[in-house]
């Protein structure tokens, strides 16, 4: 497997994903439309496979009791999505380089969603926030 790079807009944070990564999952809760504008794309490794290459802009927002988010303090990209001690980071997966090989297979907060766009695509949807380890629910390969 050949490892994947990424970063923000202005390359004071780069990474490298030396794991698998799951497919795309959609986010449209009322913290990911507001940090990035719409709905929120983000692919997943396990947490030990992201290596930050360059941190020098990184800063974290804890968005959540449970979670944090974690943005280029330069230029305000948003890069992680993160669960406190969690198995697995979650990586926007726009700020990847290159062509990446995955699609969005799931919806999540539907319910949520802003009113001005239609899901279309086929993927699954959850009207709410789904248990992450769910059987049907897009898994890293290899994290149990």
């Amino acid at each position: 497997m050949t490892d994947r790079t990424g970063g923000c807009l202005c390359g004071a944070v780069r990474y490298r994903v030396t794991g698998p990564l799951r497919q795309v999952v959609a986010c449209h809760c009322g913290q990911c439309r507001r940090t990035s504008g719409h709905f929120a794309a983000f692919t997943a490794c396990a947490s030990g496979d992201l290596v930050l290459e360059r941190n020098k802009g990184l800063r974290w927002y804890r968005s959540s009791p449970e979670a944090s988010r974690g943005f280029c303090g330069e230029c305000g990209a948003s890069l992680f999505w993160a669960v406190t001690g969690g198995p697995r980071v979650s990586i926007a997966a726009g700020t990847l380089d290159g062509a990446t090989g995955l699609r969005i297979d799931a919806h999540l907060f539907t319910a949520d969603k802003g009113d001005y766009y239609a899901i279309t695509d086929g993927g699954r949807q959850w009207p709410q926030d789904p248990d992450p380890d769910a059987p049907d629910y897009p898994q890293v390969p290899g994290l149990a």
